[in-house]
């Protein structure tokens, strides 16, 4: 009876390989059907459609935000549970082939307490081939806790690398950030200045989020840690903004701002394309002429002129299908917000509040007016 032994091995062959791919191979696996990518999609839709039951945003967000940490855990529980019953396969074929028979039961404890180094001896391998299984167990065992232990600070990592970033945005772009925000915050002496060096910085910034996102997918299900920002929404405000800068006259800017819009539409393309997430347009337009006028007045009192002409709109609508439609898709499936262009009203910046209650007087970060709580 070899039948247990092709199971046995088929499961063992397929986890280890779906290790390898997920934790060692640096890059995005083209193959469609992976167990991991059926792991995730059978855990991570009925998450999601849980948390759409959730009124309260916070707690929703909440919710939320225990997915990502948590379907880690449940990934290595599964493949350390695929692999104990691959072996236990493996026992009871060379258990029942032998002059020792043993039940299915026993094989699966005798595996367990194999690969997690137990050493109890109360079932103990007599044939030969059962001793060079339980040798090669014992070895995959101890190599699994290794795989562990150095998987999860890479996750975490690339996780502070990207929540850095998104905090640092939060006092030059508002919360949550939009293009507007970004803009009117970089006018004044040198304004130009520093929101090239901003656009700079998101091009390596949104870089980072493309390397370690796609060769690491778990972290795009890490939520930031306030309900109004994520790392899809600070993107979405880069691409607005330099997408507005290229659609207005040429300046000092807009170099950069080319540059930055093109990694920054790699990105969220490939993200879409690595959760097979096809485009798909906004329900609602998200810059329509009314808002494209309200838009273009707040920038003018605060100093930012960008032309108001059918040129500007046009060229502003061809670069926007370049980057929304797959906005939408990675918002739909990640059930993260894309933040508007610019916010119906005035909303306090997450560094002005805390729990005791928020600052007021304060003039915006990149403002021109004074600041009388400082004098």
């Amino acid at each position: 009876m070899i039948l247990p032994a092709v199971i046995g091995a088929i499961i063992i062959a397929v986890t280890l390989w779906e290790a390898f791919e997920t934790v060692v191979l640096p890059r995005r696996v083209a193959r469609r059907w992976r167990v991991v990518v059926l792991f995730y999609r059978a855990t991570w839709l009925p998450w999601r459609a849980t948390a759409r039951l959730i009124k309260k945003t916070k707690s929703r967000e909440t919710f939320l935000s225990y997915y990502g940490p948590l379907s880690l855990l449940l990934l290595f529980v599964f493949w350390a549970a695929a692999l104990v019953v691959g072996f236990a396969c493996l026992y009871y074929n060379a258990a029942n082939t032998g002059p020792s028979h043993r039940d299915f039961d026993t094989c699966l404890y005798l595996s367990g307490t194999t690969f997690f180094t137990l050493g109890l001896g109360d079932v103990v391998p007599h044939l030969r081939v059962e001793r060079i299984l339980a040798v090669c167990e014992s070895g995959l065992g101890f190599g699994f806790l290794a795989l562990v232990l150095s998987y999860l600070p890479v996750i975490y990592q690339a996780f502070s690398r990207r929540e850095v970033n998104i905090v640092l945005l939060d006092a030059r772009a508002g919360s949550p950030p939009t293009a507007a925000e970004i803009l009117r915050r970089h006018t004044g002496p040198r304004g130009l200045e520093s929101l090239e060096r901003l656009l700079r910085d998101w091009e390596h910034s949104a870089a980072e989020i493309l390397e370690s996102h796609v060769s690491y997918p778990s972290v795009s299900y890490f939520r930031s840690q306030h309900s109004n920002e994520s790392w899809l929404g600070a993107l979405t405000a880069i691409l607005d903004t330099s997408a507005l800068l290229l659609a207005s006259a040429e300046n000092t800017v807009s170099r950069q701002a080319r540059l930055t819009f093109a990694i920054c539409r790699h990105t969220v393309v490939d993200l879409a394309q690595l959760f097979n997430a096809p485009p798909r347009r906004p329900v609602a337009d998200r810059l329509p002429p009314a808002e494209l006028n309200r838009l273009a007045a707040v920038l003018a009192q605060s100093g930012y002129q960008i032309r108001d002409d059918e040129v500007l709109a046009t060229k502003l609508t061809k670069l926007r299908e370049m980057y929304e439609p797959y906005l939408q898709a990675l918002s739909d499936f990640l059930y993260m917000d894309v933040p508007p262009w610019i916010l119906a009203q005035e909303i306090t910046d997450n560094w002005r509040t805390s729990a005791w209650g928020r600052i007021a007087g304060f003039s915006s970060p990149g403002r021109t007016e004074p600041d009388d709580h400082l004098d």
